[in-house]
């Protein structure tokens, strides 16, 4: 751990206020990337094996079945699901209760997409960031090209040249994997999104379209 604080000590040295503020979003960004994989994993996001059994069960008309799966379903969707087969036995596809478990289920869904603004926002603020600081170490460095004069040292001015290419390096290290990241909860919210679409219609349309 060390050895890896004492590197980021020396890129902040070379980046100056910029690598500082680039560093401070990364571990932001790594904060709430862990914060939002421990809610995933304690909300059961993408475990829907038992839900799945359970609707099935409901499609077929097997109504104890389909309750017990879906109150026994580790699933964040479970609650949903019990609300909507509960509802379903004695109001079927009516559409006053279809706009109250579509709102549960945006509910739901709310909790999981929360904080990921400000996870995008580091995605795209932190190239730019670094773009910034870019122009401004390049400035610096023909700054210093102007006041030697004729007495121009070509390794100084490679020197200020690369540390300024430095901000836009750290700014995309910290905006590519957050990128990903981001891309990839999207992703896992959009599924959660589909799977609580099918938790309603088939508890207010069962058998519709089975073949069985």
């Amino acid at each position: 751990m060390t050895p890896l604080l004492e590197a980021l000590g020396r890129v902040a040295d070379l980046g100056g206020p910029v690598v500082m503020i680039l560093i401070a979003m990364s571990a932001i960004a790594l904060a709430l990337i862990l914060a939002k994989l421990w809610q995933f994993l304690r909300l059961g996001v993408g475990r829907h094996d038992r839900l799945d059994t359970a609707l099935t069960a409901w499609d077929r008309g097997d109504t104890a079945l389909a309750r017990d799966g879906a109150a026994q379903a580790p699933s964040h969707l479970a609650a949903l699901a019990v609300a909507a087969l509960s509802a379903a036995e004695t109001r079927r596809d009516d559409t006053a209760l279809r706009a109250r478990l579509t709102s549960l289920a945006a509910e739901r869904l709310a909790r999981l997409g929360a904080g990921l603004r400000l996870l995008d926002s580091v995605a795209q603020v932190a190239p730019l960031l670094g773009l910034f600081g870019t122009v401004l170490g390049m400035i610096e460095a023909f700054q210093g090209l102007q006041a030697a004069g004729a007495a121009v040292d070509p390794s100084a001015l490679a020197g200020g040249i690369w540390v300024a290419l430095l901000t836009t390096a750290v700014g995309l290290a910290v905006a590519m994997p957050a990128s990903l990241v981001l891309t990839w909860f999207d992703a896992r919210i959009a599924r959660e999104a589909r799977m609580a679409e099918r938790i309603i219609d088939t508890a207010l349309c069962a058998g519709v379209g089975n073949d069985d």
